[in-house]
C-alpha cells in the first residue's frame, strides 16, 4: 500500500471503478422494473378514476365529474410514480406541474386519434373506437413513461469521477508488502 492507502501495482495500469459499472449493467432490469411499476400505478389510479365516475353519475354532470376525477388522479398518479415507479422522494410543484403537462398531452393525443376515427369512419364500431382509443392510449403512456423518467424525475448524476484508473510505476521505493502481499521495491 502506498502512503495514501492505494494499493501499488508494479508495471501495469489497473481500472479502479465505483458501483456505477455494475449499474450500468443492470440498468436494462430497473429501466424494466420501472415501466412494470409505473403501469401497475396508472393503471391502478385508471381504474380508480373509472370507479369514481360511475359513483358521480347522476350526482354531477359528467364534464365537471371527469375534470375532477382527472385532477384528483392526475395528482395522485404524480406521487405513486414520483415515490414508486421512479424510485425518488415526494415530488414538488415543479414535478406536479410537469407530470399534468404530459398527462395533458396524452389527453390531446388520444382525443385526436379518436377524431381522426370519427373524421375517416363516421359510423366505426364501437370495438373499433375502443381498439383506436387503448393503442393511442398505449404511446401516449410509453410516451409519458420517457418523458417522466428522462425529464420529470431524472435523476441527478453523483458528484465526483465513476472511474479511476490507478497508475504506479516499477522500482517504486517501498518495502512494504502490497494489497497482494508483494513488496513493491
Amino acid at each position: 500500500m502506498s502512503r495514501m492507502g492505494v494499493p501499488r501495482v508494479i508495471g501495469e495500469s489497473r481500472t479502479v471503478t465505483s458501483t456505477a459499472a455494475a449499474s450500468v449493467s443492470a440498468a436494462p432490469t430497473r429501466l424494466l422494473g420501472s415501466f412494470v411499476r409505473f403501469t401497475v400505478c396508472g393503471g391502478g389510479v385508471g381504474l380508480l378514476s373509472s370507479g369514481a365516475l360511475v359513483l358521480a353519475d347522476g350526482r354531477l354532470p359528467l364534464a365537471v365529474a371527469n375534470a375532477v376525477v382527472a385532477v384528483v388522479s392526475t395528482l395522485l398518479a404524480t406521487e405513486l410514480h414520483a415515490r414508486f415507479a421512479f424510485a425518488g422522494s415526494r415530488p414538488g410543484r415543479r414535478e406536479h406541474v410537469r407530470s399534468a403537462l404530459t398527462a395533458a398531452v396524452g389527453y390531446l393525443f388520444t382525443t385526436g386519434a379518436l377524431l381522426a376515427l370519427q373524421a375517416l369512419l363516421p359510423d366505426a364500431r364501437a370495438w373499433l373506437t375502443q381498439a383506436v382509443y387503448l393503442a393511442a392510449s398505449a404511446l401516449a403512456g410509453v410516451a409519458r413513461f420517457a418523458v417522466l423518467r428522462a425529464v420529470v424525475f431524472a435523476a441527478r448524476p453523483a458528484a465526483g469521477p465513476r472511474k479511476a484508473v490507478v497508475r504506479t510505476l516499477e522500482g517504486a521505493n517501498s518495502t512494504r508488502p502490497d494489497a497482494f502481499g508483494l513488496c513493491a521495491g
